[in-house]
């Protein structure tokens, strides 16, 4: 009972402080109330604001008159949870500078204060505070269906973003695994990543592949290896070629099949997919990357056919 005087004693002191008066509306209060673990709570330095006491002394009376609020009424919050609550606040007064998480009330903890807080002011604070909580309890009721029906949309909205981000990803992989080159450029020492495009232009084909290159060797051998088993090379070059028949015997012994026809027609170097895509190669199959050189995709079909007749 001594303690309860004291606290009373504490608030009434507070109140003759002169608190800039607040204007208490049912909008007001509405505005302080949150949900947190599934309750309608308000935060103490709000509380302390409509009652017009520090948030210090609004605590310490509480604290006086524990018994009065078991957790089911007062409790704590986590960090978590005041970090999410301070993102739907929109100002800040009276909860700048804490040292410690503050403590929310539920209805009945705020139903408890009257009692704690004994002035004129606390009643007709808490009856105010009781008619916007009631005023809640009903606009949630009365909109329960449009409420579910909101969650439901966001539910579907969420697996629809899912599905059409999953459907986007496999689009992307689709295309970095089946982007044409249409124009690349290597520059000297860029030995390894030449390799590797034409590596990767060569194991594309499906059917055949058709190499025009004057200056082949045993290397150009080791890029075409990395084609698919059942497609047939063809290699034109001219009759002065590193590459010797024991080369390609060897070579069709593990990777058929491969054939070297001679051609004094061709300066350049073309690289011919599947008899329908073409490349124009600034540098031959076994120097690339030694030298700057570029790779260009000819996307005139026309001229494909053209280099063809000129093989017949």
């Amino acid at each position: 009972m001594e303690k309860e005087q004291q606290g009373t004693t504490e608030v009434r002191e507070q109140k003759e402080k002169r608190f800039p008066e607040i204007v208490i509306s049912d909008k007001t209060i509405q505005n302080l109330i949150y949900v947190v673990r599934g309750q309608q709570v308000m935060m103490d330095s709000d509380l302390a604001a409509l009652y017009q006491v520090e948030t210090k002394v609004f605590n310490q009376a509480v604290k006086r008159n524990i018994a009065r609020f078991p957790d089911a009424f007062r409790f704590q919050l986590t960090d978590e949870e005041y970090g999410a609550l301070r993102s739907q606040i929109v100002t800040s007064n009276g909860r700048g500078g804490r040292r410690y998480l503050p403590y929310v009330f539920t209805e009945q903890g705020i139903a408890m204060l009257s009692a704690v807080l004994n002035s004129d002011l606390a009643i007709q604070v808490s009856i105010h505070i009781m008619t916007a909580f009631v005023e809640m309890r009903k606009f949630f009721t009365n909109n329960a269906v449009l409420f579910e029906r909101i969650h439901e949309m966001d539910w579907r909205q969420q697996e629809y973003e899912k599905k059409t981000d999953e459907r986007f990803e496999k689009v992307f992989d689709y295309i970095a695994e089946h982007n044409e080159v249409r124009q690349k450029i290597f520059f000297e020492g860029q030995i390894y990543d030449a390799f590797s495009l034409l590596v990767e232009l060569v194991g594309s084909a499906e059917k055949s592949i058709i190499l025009i290159d004057n200056y082949v060797d045993v290397n150009t051998l080791n890029i075409l290896a990395k084609k698919k088993r059942n497609v047939n090379a063809c290699i034109y070059t001219i009759k002065q070629t590193k590459l010797t028949a024991a080369d390609v015997k060897n070579f069709n012994r593990q990777y058929p099949e491969l054939e070297v026809k001679f051609t004094k027609c061709f300066h350049d170097r073309f690289l011919i997919i599947d008899g329908c895509c073409a490349y124009h190669i600034g540098a031959s199959f076994k120097d690339a990357g030694k030298k700057c050189f570029a790779i260009s995709l000819m996307e005139d079909r026309g001229i494909v056919k053209d280099i063809l007749q000129h093989l017949l």
